[in-house]
């Protein structure tokens, strides 16, 4: 890849296989994992599908005890172990970043597997949050199996560690149909 900043990362579904997508950065084609039924346009909370839409590269986390801190012109922050994001739609945080424990369901972002090791908080239902339109969507590290996701997008570490050298404020995420 340049090192210029990327403006856009454009992802589309695999047409044979619903869970399964392309992210075009520049010139260069990634695999990567999706929702098990593939892409929506009409997000709702817990249906597994991954919102199609343009949304902006929020900012990154990384668990600071797996990775050394990425190279990436977005502001950057490190897990800690409490930290969580509200998916309760009923809760007043929902589609937020919160302390664990938290009374209302949230999703634990310190996690056992490695998806969570480094990802990128997309600003989807974000501008302003819509309760039970999504949340967690999120860009992370996909499975060895390229099993799907639970509505995120998600990619190789290393093709990941190289793509966030090139992403940067103005960067947005084109989810789209083929």
């Amino acid at each position: 890849m340049s090192h210029s900043l990327l403006d856009k990362l454009i992802v589309t579904q695999v047409r044979s296989r619903q869970h399964l997508g392309c992210l075009k950065a520049g010139p260069h084609t990634l695999q990567c994992a999706l929702g098990p039924p593939g892409l929506t346009r009409n997000k709702r909370e817990g249906d597994g599908a991954t919102p199609v839409g343009t949304w902006p590269l929020r900012c990154v986390f990384y668990r600071p005890d797996r990775l050394l801190r990425p190279r990436t012109a977005l502001p950057v922050y490190r897990i800690a172990r409490d930290d969580g994001w509200c998916d309760d739609p009923g809760d007043r945080f929902y589609n937020r970043p919160v302390r664990l424990p938290y009374p209302a369901s949230a999703e634990r972002l310190w996690r056992d597997d490695h998806l969570y090791d480094l990802m990128v908080v997309l600003g989807h239902n974000d501008a302003p949050v819509r309760p039970g339109f999504g949340s967690c969507i999120f860009f992370h590290l996909m499975r060895t199996d390229r099993s799907p996701t639970e509505g995120c997008i998600a990619i190789a570490r290393t093709d990941m560690l190289k793509l966030l050298e090139h992403c940067g404020p103005h960067t947005v995420m084109h989810i789209a149909r083929p």
